[in-house]
């Protein structure tokens, strides 16, 4: 009875010592919480969850791209970026990962992010005819340009935005001029969200350049046009995102891949949230609703994340075990 007793003593102490499931395995984690809203919500989002449903102790550290990426391959720090878009650094990151430094989680934005021109939806229900880019060319006078109601309006990105290249050179590509439009300059970022959300309380037309997943777009329902062609690469690269090119061709914007991305140490002792990391993703109208609600309340990135995850339960807890789940629900 006394081994018996000592017995169980000593395994009472030794899963005191492990703690909630998964710490022994987890241990410490940095996470990188970027610089723009969807990925900082997402490194609150990891923290709650890896803290509260496997026992991680969990640092939150800054980070953009190219320094969170480089810091990443060259020094194995910090473990795991919620939110890396790939293919700004498309040619290192597939070389880190064959050569085994970095291991690529789960595609986060599962349609991965979204550029083109949009109109509102109100637009594209009350004409079915119009799919893409060419069909809203027909009617510039569903668009009316400030500037000149007699002419349609093409809304550019800011000057400091490289996508000011790509739609400049699309709006000749497509000879919109000719076909009675203006291209639009917004003169900054709050200018272009300003002219969507006119449009909007107004009920007139709107078409130019927007991106997902953001904020307004949960707030504003968007119909993203085609240009009905694939994205061609090679002219993007040469032309289409190129100052000045002076023979531009129609291409459509690349979709662009979006994933969580963990060190090699990490993804070696992270056991089974590991699982989370490879199995957590969300839709583009998640983030967008996400989003809309931390800008209309003023929220924080931490705020917005236990926004998600008590409101959207259905989607978090596939991504994790019934176990997990019911431990992260009460810590909410």
């Amino acid at each position: 009875m006394k081994k018996l007793l000592a017995t169980l003593i000593l395994t009472a102490g030794i899963c005191s010592l492990a703690g909630p499931s998964g710490a022994a395995e987890c241990g410490d984690v940095s996470i990188a919480e970027m610089d723009w809203a969807s990925a900082g919500v997402a490194a609150h989002v990891d923290r709650f969850i890896l803290e509260n449903g496997y026992g991680c102790s969990v640092k939150l550290v800054a980070g953009d791209t190219m320094l969170t990426f480089t810091s990443m391959n060259e020094k194995a720090e910090p473990d795991l970026v919620p939110e890396l878009w790939i293919n700004s650094v498309r040619t290192p990151f597939d070389a880190a990962v064959k050569e085994g430094r970095l291991v690529e989680g789960a595609k986060i934005l599962s349609e991965g992010g979204v550029e083109g021109w949009w109109i509102p939806k109100f637009i594209a229900d009350a004409h079915p005819d119009i799919r893409t880019v060419q069909d809203a060319l027909k009617h510039p006078e569903l668009f009316p340009s400030h500037e000149n109601p007699a002419k349609g309006a093409i809304h550019n990105c800011p000057s400091s935005w490289n996508c000011r290249f790509s739609t400049a050179n699309l709006y000749k590509a497509l000879d919109a001029e000719k076909a009675g439009f203006q291209l639009i300059d917004p003169g900054s970022a709050a200018g272009l969200d300003a002219s969507i959300t006119e449009a909007f309380e107004k009920k007139t037309g709107w078409l130019g350049y927007y991106w997902a997943p953001t904020a307004l777009l949960g707030k504003y329902e968007m119909t993203l046009l085609s240009f009905g062609v694939d994205h061609d690469k090679a002219e993007w690269d040469s032309c289409t995102a190129a100052p000045d090119c002076p023979t531009p061709k129609v291409n459509s914007y690349p979709v662009s891949d979006v994933y969580t991305v963990v060190t090699k140490s990490f993804a070696d002792r992270a056991g089974s949230a590991m699982d989370y990391v490879e199995a957590r993703q969300w839709e583009n109208a998640t983030v967008n609703k996400v989003l809309a609600w931390m800008d209309q309340n003023q929220g924080t990135n931490e705020s917005a994340a236990r926004y998600f995850l008590g409101n959207f339960q259905e989607i978090w807890t596939q991504w994790v075990s019934p176990e997990v789940a019911e431990k992260v629900k009460a810590a909410l």
